[in-house]
């Protein structure tokens, strides 16, 4: 669809409920019930890990977001996106011929020209931060103008950041409005609204967030910017997700869900995709919509990866940096 047609088809069906908002109250000690018996489950083995673990790397949006990010820095990053995994490891497990990329790449809005350029010859998408990352505390105007900016030098997703100010002080049809105007500058890009949960206090909060972002239009919703002291957590993740479900439920509309911050080794991985199986069903575990912020997880997922098809441990050196 044309942007205008996507635009039109927002405002005609997405609108702020704020009877449905200020109903919503969370059971903080169910949910950690809950979360404890997610991490607690067994992770499968053998070859069945080893597929999950490659459907993980599929969903990863390879990140870089460093002070000193350089378009050589983001020239590796891009290699790695389109090879994530040793050929000769995929090759041994008969999936050198399935396309096995990361899902995007991630970087800042100044260096969208660089991976656009790097990645024309691939099907993978360019993902860009935006809004005043991580803190959304500059004007609106400079917000929409970065989102604009990224998205004119080719970024196909775009990563806001909400206001938190709004959301800790319950302006939620102010949040709903900036977010709506972030949405109509994205155009045809997809948006993933970034929550930063360690800074919303409550459950609660971060249920009323994630419904606010997607009644404004969000295409996913995203836990954290990865600079926050409390980063994705599985409590937060099952909030989010429950409000993914019961949205979907109420409006038929599906949501994306991506946990990002603090994601490092392979267990991780497996816990993340075992809860949203269970939380959300097979639909959401595929790139589509689901993804794992991460710029050092997929290290450790080659690892095991080399593990299981050598039966010995890969020292670091051994594998393909990102």
């Amino acid at each position: 669809k044309c942007s205008h047609c996507r635009l039109f088809v927002f405002l005609s069906m997405w609108a702020l409920d704020l009877e449905w908002i200020s109903n919503i109250r969370v059971n903080t000690q169910a949910v950690l019930k809950r979360a404890q018996h997610i991490q607690g489950q067994k992770i499968c083995r053998n070859q069945w890990q080893a597929a999950w673990l490659l459907k993980g790397v599929t969903c990863i949006d390879l990140t870089t977001l460093a002070g000193d990010d350089t378009p050589s820095n983001v020239h590796r990053l891009c290699l790695k996106a389109i090879q994530p995994v040793r050929y000769d490891l995929l090759k041994k497990m008969d999936m050198h011929n399935k396309g096995v990329t990361t899902a995007a790449v991630c970087v800042y809005p100044s260096r969208v020209a660089d991976a656009v350029m790097l990645l024309k010859n691939s099907n993978l998408p360019v993902a860009s931060v935006a809004t005043g990352f991580p803190a959304g505390q500059t004007p609106l105007e400079t917000r929409l103008q970065e989102v604009r900016r990224a998205v004119a030098d080719g970024a196909t997703e775009i990563d806001i950041v909400i206001n938190r100010t709004l959301a800790l002080t319950g302006q939620w049809k102010a949040m709903f409005d900036e977010i709506r105007q972030f949405r109509e500058a994205c155009g045809d890009a997809h948006m993933k609204t970034i929550l930063a949960v360690g800074e919303l206090g409550t459950f609660t909060n971060v249920y009323k967030a994630s419904m606010v972002a997607m009644m404004a239009g969000s295409d996913f919703i995203k836990t954290s910017t990865g600079k926050e002291a409390v980063n994705a957590t599985y409590p937060v993740a099952i909030v989010m997700a429950r409000a993914i479900r019961n949205y979907f439920l109420r409006t038929g509309h599906k949501v994306g869900f991506k946990p990002a911050g603090g994601i490092r080794t392979a267990q991780e991985c497996l816990v993340w995709l075992a809860l949203i199986k269970e939380e959300l069903g097979n639909d959401w575990l595929s790139p589509h919509l689901f993804r794992l912020g991460a710029s050092s997880l997929l290290a450790d997922i080659e690892r095991q990866i080399y593990h299981y098809v050598t039966g010995q441990y890969a020292a670091y050196n051994e594998l393909p940096i990102a």
